[in-house]
């Protein structure tokens, strides 16, 4: 079965819900292809909502995001507008770097 990647912004409570293996419904961007500059595009349009953009591979772009689904957390955590990358197994961290 084929994937599709998605990019969406994450609030706080939507990054609790995933490090709790609860499925999220967010607002999410695809990217036109699968050409890098397609990707970063959409990454950085979903980004304009939020400080931490969750990249999934997920079954259709309106599925729920499972933490399972995590393919990379980009994160702006020093409201730089520059985002860096967390691994799908760093969501605690990113939890854990907002919160404070």
């Amino acid at each position: 079965m084929s994937h599709v990647r998605v990019y969406a912004a994450a609030d706080l409570a939507a990054l609790r819900a995933l490090a709790d293996d609860r499925p999220v419904s967010l607002e999410v961007v695809v990217a036109a292809s699968e050409d890098e500059e397609d990707e970063y595009d959409a990454l950085l349009t979903a980004a304009e909502d939020g400080r931490v953009v969750v990249c999934a591979e997920v079954e259709a772009d309106d599925a729920p995001i499972r933490r399972e689904d995590l393919q990379a957390l980009h994160v702006d955590a020093d409201g730089s507008g520059d985002l860096a990358w967390y691994a799908p197994q760093e969501l605690d961290d990113v939890i854990e770097l907002l919160d404070a």
